[in-house]
């Protein structure tokens, strides 16, 4: 039998995670003990790395805070900076790496054509996404809400699109990338770093045309990918202009 009550607001976009008759209204918890608040955040179905700010009774509080009989609560995404000034943090700042879920190929590619450090491998489990975004200090996208509950994973998005194109500019918008877009710089194949490479040392990796008319050359240092801004180069290039354009 429940013996305590708290009282819940969750706001803004986390309450995408609360069925319909939740949305937008006083949540009743009922506990005993004395459970984490982070426990009953994602019990009430917000997972955590999408909270930026808890407020009992009007403090800023931590995850490790431990609910009372009659608290108060009002959780907020990073969009809100209520509370600011004396906002007890969460999490360190957020990395600048991501790691997308087996979901997201085509948005892995298009931050990497933008230049954006993004692993992706489409063999990986759960588990192993969120075990390599702990250890390489990670940002998890995900298309699914069970990922984000996983403990080691300390920061981490939900993508509320279902089109890539609408994929990437939601994650530019969300991380404020635009000015940090630094396109060609990032295989879209391995994720490894695109370098210039003298067109001699290359030539019979290179198609009869392709020695004909290009003369500059790059490749990735890590699978040895050959980039030249050929006409797939004018096609990405108007990509990152249309992406940039939306954002």
């Amino acid at each position: 039998m429940f013996e305590s009550l708290a009282e819940f607001v969750i706001y803004d976009e986390l309450n995408d995670f609360l069925p319909s008759e939740k949305k937008n209204e006083l949540i009743s918890y009922s506990f005993n003990g004395k459970p984490s608040i982070k426990d009953a955040i994602e019990a009430i179905g917000v997972p955590h790395p999408e909270v930026n700010l808890i407020v009992v009774n009007e403090k800023s509080v931590g995850f490790d805070y431990h609910l009372r009989d009659g608290d108060g609560i009002s959780v907020y995404p990073i969009s809100n900076s209520s509370f600011e000034a004396s906002r007890v943090k969460l999490r360190e700042e957020p990395p600048s790496e991501f790691i997308a879920d087996v979901n997201l190929g085509k948005l892995a590619r298009m931050l990497r054509m933008s230049g954006f450090n993004t692993v992706y491998e489409n063999s990986y489990s759960d588990h192993d996404v969120a075990g390599r975004a702990e250890k390489e200090k990670r940002l998890v996208l995900t298309r699914d809400r069970r990922l984000l509950r996983f403990k080691i994973i300390t920061h981490g998005y939900w993508l509320r699109a279902t089109k890539p194109g609408d994929q990437i500019i939601e994650v530019m918008r969300r991380f404020d990338l635009i000015s940090k877009i630094r396109p060609f710089n990032i295989c879209l194949e391995c994720n490894g770093i695109i370098e210039p490479v003298e067109k001699e040392t290359i030539l019979d990796d290179l198609e009869p045309k392709t020695k004909l008319y290009y003369d500059e050359f790059y490749h990735c240092v890590s699978c040895e990918k050959i980039y030249w801004k050929g006409s797939h180069y004018e096609y990405m290039s108007e990509q990152i202009s249309q992406i940039s354009s939306r954002v």
